[in-house]
Parts: C-alpha cells; sequence; structure tokens
C-alpha cells in the first residue's frame, strides 16, 4: 500500500513512552483479562480525528494453543476487537457519543494481510470517518507489525444501553 494512503505512516511511529498507559486505557474501556487488546495509546489527535494504539503480543495469549497449534497466528477477530478497542478509547477519551459505554455496531470491508505472532508489537490505527453523537461513530483502521500493514478495514460504534442492561440484570 502506498505510504500517501496510511492513516499514519508506520515509520514514524513512536511507542517510548507512550502517551497513555494500561491503567488510563481501564478508565475508559471496560476490557479486562484475555480482552484487553491495547496496552498503550501513541497518538491522539482529536481534532484530525486519529489515534493510534498498540498492544505487545506474547506466548500467553489466550490463541496461542488452538490458533493454530505449533504455528500460533493472532485471529483475525482478534485483530477486529483491537481496533474496536481503539476507537472506544477514543470516543470515551473525547466523549464523542455523550454514552457511558461504546459497543461494535458493525464491520466493513475488513481485509486481512500478513500474519500477526507472539512477539510482534501489534498497532492499530483509526480515524473517524462520521459521528452522529448519541448515535454511532464510523471509523477506518489499519493494522501493522512494524512497516507491514496487516489489517484494514471499517467499523461502526454504538451506545451500549448500560442501564437498560444493569435493570434487566439486578
Amino acid at each position: 500500500m502506498p505510504a500517501k494512503d496510511f492513516i499514519l505512516d508506520p515509520s514514524g511511529f513512536v511507542f517510548d513512552p507512550p502517551l497513555v498507559g494500561i491503567e488510563a486505557i481501564r478508565e475508559l474501556i471496560p476490557q479486562r483479562g484475555a480482552m484487553e487488546q491495547l496496552t498503550g495509546i501513541i497518538h491522539d489527535d482529536p481534532e484530525a480525528g486519529i489515534v493510534a494504539g498498540f498492544k505487545d503480543l506474547t506466548d500467553e495469549e489466550f490463541w496461542v494453543p488452538g490458533h493454530m497449534p505449533g504455528m500460533p497466528l493472532m485471529p483475525g477477530v482478534m485483530m477486529c476487537e483491537a481496533a474496536a478497542q481503539i476507537c472506544s478509547y477514543f470516543v470515551m477519551a473525547h466523549d464523542l457519543l455523550g454514552c457511558e459505554m461504546l459497543g461494535f455496531g458493525g464491520l466493513d470491508e475488513v481485509r486481512f494481510r500478513g500474519a500477526v505472532r507472539p512477539g510482534d508489537r501489534f498497532v492499530v490505527v483509526a480515524q473517524k470517518t462520521q459521528v452522529r453523537r448519541g448515535a454511532m461513530i464510523r471509523c477506518r483502521f489499519q493494522c501493522f507489525v512494524g512497516e507491514a500493514l496487516v489489517c484494514e478495514g471499517q467499523l461502526r460504534g454504538i451506545p451500549i444501553p448500560v442501564e437498560a442492561l444493569r435493570a434487566a440484570s439486578g
């Protein structure tokens, strides 16, 4: 992919120190344990609507033993989950939708372009393309290992009716 098509040029990523660490990410998004797909935010530009974060993958990822035995590959669904989490972080950090929690609303035009393995630093970049406060956000995303594009697509995030869910389970 020509560099002009990148949301951010991966050759310019700076990881140390991250702008935001795991504890601050946890203050804004609810995923914990095996479902946490971000460990740091390295770019956050609300005016341009662009955010980037990363996760350093280890042999301890829950998917390593089963996907695929002897040749572990990060499942595509987890790449998409990481993209959803970076978008959720961005929405919550900048109160774009006025909601307590953001959920997956859909995926479009997702393409997997390379393998992601334990030991890789997996980077996700997202750019908002449309926001309707209180209703939804659309973002395009790109995922990288080094300077290689490994996944890209578009996603929608929608407010989760947290109060209604709490009332139904309480």
